[in-house]
């Protein structure tokens, strides 16, 4: 029986957008299936003393900046280290992720979630504002308009506040977590310890 990782994450965060493509390589290479848990940072950050970045203290924000830059270098991938449109909302491309998720599955569902990262972090593009959802859709040759009606609904917005109370209920308190076997690995910089945990299996 295939393993099954949960994966949460979040469209806007920075170090979800570097670990996004690998994570999902991973998986592949394991034949591991993929839960895909979208939550809310602001609801799971005051849970677990977590702040946004604009109230962290500035030598954890410069610490962030160098980490960034850091793993840009090492990855060897394009990252916009301030992009035009961050701080941004993450609710809009959020919920349509959980709407192509219910409509379509999982692998279109990552599909979109990694548009969502790299136009936020590569291509300086707003997530919060339709056009944009729509131009994404549109790009995956998937119905925008269904795609979109979708994510507005009363059943979208009560899976995300699910997989976020989720997200709780289990220790997530940041964006990436990755959970296999109820072990937490948080970060993508964990994905080697990941990777091993899924060859032992």
């Amino acid at each position: 029986m295939p393993a099954t990782v949960d994966y949460y994450m979040n469209p806007v965060s920075p170090f979800t957008y570097m670990g996004h493509e690998r994570f999902r390589q991973i998986c592949r290479r394991h034949g591991a299936q993929i839960n895909l848990r979208v939550m809310d940072l602001g609801k799971v950050f005051p849970v677990s003393g977590g702040l946004p970045l604009k109230d962290r203290p500035p030598q954890r924000r410069a610490y962030r900046m160098t980490e960034l830059r850091r793993w840009r270098e090492f990855l060897g991938i394009p990252l916009n280290l301030e992009p035009k449109y961050f701080p941004v909302p993450s609710e809009p491309a959020a919920t349509l992720i959980l709407a192509v998720l219910a409509r379509l599955g999982v692998e279109p569902a990552l599909d979109i979630a990694g548009d969502c990262l790299r136009a936020v972090w590569t291509e300086d593009r707003d997530i919060s504002a339709p056009a944009t959802l729509r131009e994404l859709l549109v790009a995956r040759s998937l119905d925008a308009e269904a795609l979109m009606t979708h994510a507005a609904s009363a059943e979208v917005a009560a899976l995300y506040i699910m997989h976020s109370q989720e997200a709780i209920s289990r220790g997530v308190f940041g964006a990436p977590t990755y959970v296999l076997n109820d072990e937490l690995f948080w970060g993508q910089d964990r994905l080697d310890f990941l990777d091993r945990a899924l060859a032992r299996a």
